[in-house]
Protein backbone atom coordinates (compact mmCIF):
# COMPACT_ATOMS: atom_id res chain seq x y z
CA UNK A 1 0.00 0.00 0.00
CA UNK A 2 2.51 2.56 1.04
CA UNK A 3 4.77 1.58 -2.53
CA UNK A 4 2.20 3.75 -4.13
CA UNK A 5 2.40 7.02 -1.42
CA UNK A 6 4.94 9.39 -2.03
CA UNK A 7 6.99 11.69 -0.66
CA UNK A 8 7.99 14.90 -2.81
CA UNK A 9 11.03 17.19 -2.01
CA UNK A 10 9.89 20.75 -1.49
CA UNK A 11 6.58 19.74 -1.41
CA UNK A 12 4.14 19.43 1.25
CA UNK A 13 2.07 16.70 2.59
CA UNK A 14 1.93 13.41 0.87
CA UNK A 15 0.91 11.89 -2.81
CA UNK A 16 -0.49 9.07 -4.13
CA UNK A 17 0.14 7.75 -7.40
CA UNK A 18 -2.64 8.28 -10.10
CA UNK A 19 -0.53 7.24 -13.32
CA UNK A 20 2.54 7.27 -15.05
CA UNK A 21 3.26 9.86 -17.98
CA UNK A 22 5.47 9.70 -20.67
CA UNK A 23 8.06 11.69 -18.86
CA UNK A 24 6.47 12.21 -15.63
CA UNK A 25 4.05 10.87 -13.00
CA UNK A 26 0.65 12.28 -11.66
CA UNK A 27 -0.03 12.34 -8.36
CA UNK A 28 -3.15 13.76 -6.42
CA UNK A 29 -2.26 15.10 -2.56
CA UNK A 30 -3.78 13.21 0.25
CA UNK A 31 -5.10 16.12 2.09
CA UNK A 32 -8.98 17.26 1.68
CA UNK A 33 -7.97 19.37 -1.58
CA UNK A 34 -6.78 15.90 -3.54
CA UNK A 35 -5.28 18.24 -5.68
CA UNK A 36 -3.93 16.22 -8.59
CA UNK A 37 -0.50 17.86 -9.95
CA UNK A 38 2.15 16.30 -12.47
CA UNK A 39 5.80 15.71 -11.50
CA UNK A 40 9.21 15.59 -13.52
CA UNK A 41 12.07 13.68 -13.43
CA UNK A 42 14.20 16.69 -11.66
CA UNK A 43 11.62 16.51 -8.89
CA UNK A 44 13.12 14.09 -6.32
CA UNK A 45 10.49 11.55 -5.45
CA UNK A 46 10.65 8.76 -2.69
CA UNK A 47 7.92 6.38 -2.08
CA UNK A 48 7.40 5.80 1.55
CA UNK A 49 8.15 1.81 1.08
CA UNK A 50 11.90 2.69 0.64
CA UNK A 51 11.96 5.07 3.38
CA UNK A 52 13.32 3.71 7.27
CA UNK A 53 13.98 4.44 10.20
CA UNK A 54 17.46 4.05 12.19
CA UNK A 55 17.78 1.72 15.22
CA UNK A 56 21.05 0.44 17.36
CA UNK A 57 20.50 -2.81 15.25
CA UNK A 58 20.51 -1.38 11.88
CA UNK A 59 17.20 0.29 10.05
CA UNK A 60 13.54 -0.65 10.69
CA UNK A 61 11.15 -0.11 7.54
CA UNK A 62 8.39 3.27 7.72
CA UNK A 63 6.03 0.76 7.22
CA UNK A 64 6.54 -0.75 10.50
CA UNK A 65 6.88 2.27 12.01
CA UNK A 66 3.12 3.50 11.46
CA UNK A 67 2.18 0.31 12.51
CA UNK A 68 3.50 0.39 15.75
CA UNK A 69 2.16 4.28 15.80
CA UNK A 70 -0.96 2.91 14.54
CA UNK A 71 -1.32 -0.34 16.93
CA UNK A 72 -0.37 2.34 19.86
CA UNK A 73 -3.43 4.72 18.75
CA UNK A 74 -5.78 1.86 17.85
CA UNK A 75 -5.76 3.46 14.72
CA UNK A 76 -6.84 7.15 14.69
CA UNK A 77 -4.93 10.20 14.82
CA UNK A 78 -1.62 10.68 16.82
CA UNK A 79 -2.57 11.28 20.61
CA UNK A 80 0.23 13.92 20.68
CA UNK A 81 0.08 16.55 18.41
CA UNK A 82 3.80 17.07 16.57
CA UNK A 83 3.63 21.00 16.14
CA UNK A 84 2.92 21.29 19.83
CA UNK A 85 4.50 18.95 20.75
CA UNK A 86 8.07 19.58 23.46
CA UNK A 87 11.40 17.66 22.34
CA UNK A 88 11.29 15.45 25.38
CA UNK A 89 7.97 15.01 24.73
CA UNK A 90 8.76 13.62 21.29
CA UNK A 91 11.76 11.46 22.35
CA UNK A 92 9.49 9.95 25.07
CA UNK A 93 6.25 9.23 22.37
CA UNK A 94 8.58 7.89 20.06
CA UNK A 95 10.84 5.21 22.52
CA UNK A 96 7.53 3.58 23.47
CA UNK A 97 6.83 3.08 20.00
CA UNK A 98 10.60 2.00 18.83
CA UNK A 99 12.70 1.73 21.77
CA UNK A 100 15.78 0.67 19.99
CA UNK A 101 15.84 3.90 17.87
CA UNK A 102 19.28 5.39 17.07
CA UNK A 103 18.81 8.45 19.27
CA UNK A 104 22.13 9.78 17.33
CA UNK A 105 21.20 9.72 13.94
CA UNK A 106 16.79 10.14 14.19
CA UNK A 107 16.23 13.87 14.50
CA UNK A 108 13.23 15.85 16.07
CA UNK A 109 12.30 16.38 12.95
CA UNK A 110 12.21 12.85 11.80
CA UNK A 111 9.66 12.17 14.35
CA UNK A 112 7.56 15.17 13.85
CA UNK A 113 7.49 14.26 10.19
CA UNK A 114 6.69 10.82 10.81
CA UNK A 115 3.72 11.77 13.06
CA UNK A 116 2.73 14.29 10.47
CA UNK A 117 2.66 11.86 8.01
CA UNK A 118 0.90 9.10 10.11
CA UNK A 119 -1.99 11.83 10.56
CA UNK A 120 -2.22 11.97 6.96
CA UNK A 121 -2.23 8.70 6.28
CA UNK A 122 -5.15 7.98 9.18
CA UNK A 123 -7.31 11.08 7.48
CA UNK A 124 -6.70 9.55 3.86
CA UNK A 125 -8.75 6.10 5.36
CA UNK A 126 -4.90 4.13 5.00
CA UNK A 127 -4.75 2.19 8.58
CA UNK A 128 -2.64 -0.91 7.79
CA UNK A 129 0.78 -0.49 6.70
CA UNK A 130 2.37 -3.61 7.18
CA UNK A 131 -0.43 -6.58 5.81
CA UNK A 132 -0.61 -9.61 7.71
CA UNK A 133 0.24 -13.11 6.77
CA UNK A 134 -2.58 -15.24 5.70
CA UNK A 135 -1.95 -19.14 7.71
Amino acid sequence: MLQTVLAIAGKPGLYRLVSRGNKNLIVESLDAAKKRTPIFGADKVISLADIAMYTDNGEVPLAEVLQKVADKESAKEASLNPKKASNEELQNYFAEILPDYDRERVYMTDIKKLLTWYNLLVNAGITVFVEKEQE
